[in-house]
């Protein structure tokens, strides 16, 4: 009998041992899932910020291209509108004086039309009104006059 109970209690140590050996290797199995979902959300967040650094980065360098762009195609109009004006060339002594006379007309015009403006219009108003109207007078004073030094080749 001392051998059955013997055999028994090995039986029963050894399905304890077992058993205490099975749950040890499942908590350590949930501990692992558990580490490598916390891995796995560190580098899907991870993934996340370079995209949105990326995005970023794309955003700004079409901004930048849109820019380069706009100011690529103002400088082509103004040369454009340079070698226009420089291929009309001069005419009867009337129609010279006339061309010479509207570049300050029309400065002085948009001049007036600011100072009127300013004064005249409200507060809410006044703003940007005057800040356009002052943008307008501004540019054609410098565009108008910019180029009425000696004579130049515009290519």
């Amino acid at each position: 009998m001392a051998d059955i109970a013997g055999l028994a209690a090995s039986a029963a140590g050894g399905g304890l041992f077992g058993l205490a050996g099975s749950v040890i290797g499942r908590v350590a199995g949930l501990v692992e899932r558990r580490q490598a979902q916390v891995q796995e959300r560190a580098r899907w967040e991870h993934e996340s910020r370079m995209a949105e650094f990326q995005m970023q980065a794309a955003r700004q360098a079409s901004e930048l291209a849109l820019q380069t762009a706009n100011a690529a195609g103002g400088w082509q109009g103004l040369h454009a509108s340079l070698a226009a004006e420089a291929a009309i060339g001069d005419s009867y002594l009337w129609v010279n004086a006339v061309r010479r006379l509207t570049r300050p007309f029309l400065t002085l015009l948009l001049w007036l039309i600011t100072a009127w403006v300013f004064l005249g219009s409200g507060a809410a108003a006044r703003g940007e009104i005057v800040e356009t109207a002052t943008f307008a007078a501004t540019a054609a004073t410098r565009w108008w006059f910019g180029d009425r030094g000696p004579g130049r080749d515009l290519r």
